[in-house]
């Protein structure tokens, strides 16, 4: 299908998922601040009705997260964290379904991969300490390493100056690496270069443009462009009317090697993901074997 990722699957605590095919990624925000949809889904009866949506709109992977990263957001202390999320990931593992959990925070991610989640997505990728252990510890959870430039906190007010690319592909092949060296399987882990985290509208766009590059490290890659600003930038557009710039921008991701598409909106981006299906080439058949007489 198109560019295929160098790695073939990624290993998480309870599924093989083949990269050779799509995944969309359901967003469950159980926050009061998220950038576009905090508060909406603040306690977890509610969250909980929302990823049972999510699943039947089609998504593959539930993404449960109980801190905003929006920029400018305020940290919360780990058993805060841990108590948004803790109904709604043991009610998702029950659905055996790939749970991903969104947290930077070592406590958090002991206590969701003992609750038994399959997969840990940090925007830190693990530079917080002991956050690399806790993933390193774990027989076979996968992981998510994403490139931030700065903190929630600041990202925004002072971006990334000159071109991105380089700077985001030497980051994440070192921290993959570090990885590796504390015995974590590169089939466990997926690179994301962070769209929006610390970098200008131009940034993000060229990280879209050459993302193709960042197959070199070897690693399968997790896309976030649902609902950014950027997209914003571009056409005008209030987050709330953003579904169809965010598709557009997941599919481009797509055709350029992404195989995890983290979003919102997931009944239209499967809608797309399967027309992007459907258009690519048939595998050739084997050649026949020569006869003879």
């Amino acid at each position: 299908m198109g560019l295929r990722p160098h790695a073939s699957f990624w290993q998480t605590t309870r599924f093989r998922l083949d990269l050779t095919k799509p995944w969309v990624m359901g967003i469950v925000n159980v926050t009061p601040d998220s950038f576009s949809d905090g508060g909406q889904h603040p306690q977890a009866t509610a969250a909980i009705a929302h990823a049972e949506r999510l699943l039947r709109d089609g998504a593959e992977i539930l993404d449960i997260g109980g801190e905003s990263s929006r920029p400018g957001a305020a940290a919360v202390d780990a058993s805060t964290e841990w108590a948004r999320i803790q109904a709604v990931v043991q009610a998702a593992v029950g659905w055996q379904v790939p749970v991903s959990v969104d947290t930077c925070k070592p406590a958090v991610m002991r206590l969701a991969l003992d609750a038994g989640a399959d997969i840990i997505n940090d925007i830190w990728a693990l530079r917080q300490t002991g956050a690399a252990e806790v993933v390193a510890a774990h027989g076979q959870c996968g992981v998510c390493l994403m490139h931030m430039h700065a903190e929630p906190a600041t990202m925004q007010v002072q971006p990334m100056v000159g071109a991105a690319m380089g700077v985001v592909k030497d980051f994440l092949q070192q921290q993959a690496q570090r990885l590796g060296a504390q015995g974590v399987a590169r089939e466990r882990v997926l690179l994301d270069p962070g769209i929006g985290f610390g970098k200008t509208v131009a940034q993000n766009f060229e990280l879209l443009a050459r993302q193709a590059e960042l197959l070199e490290l070897g690693h399968g890659l997790l896309l976030g462009w649902s609902r950014k600003s950027s997209l914003g930038a571009v056409t005008d557009l209030p987050v709330d009317q953003r579904i169809v710039p965010s598709v557009v921008a997941a599919v481009l991701a797509l055709e350029r090697g992404a195989r995890v598409l983290r979003v919102h909106d997931v009944a239209d981006t499967m809608a797309a993901v399967k027309v992007w299906v459907a258009a690519q080439p048939s595998p050739k058949p084997d050649a026949p074997e020569p006869t003879t007489a």
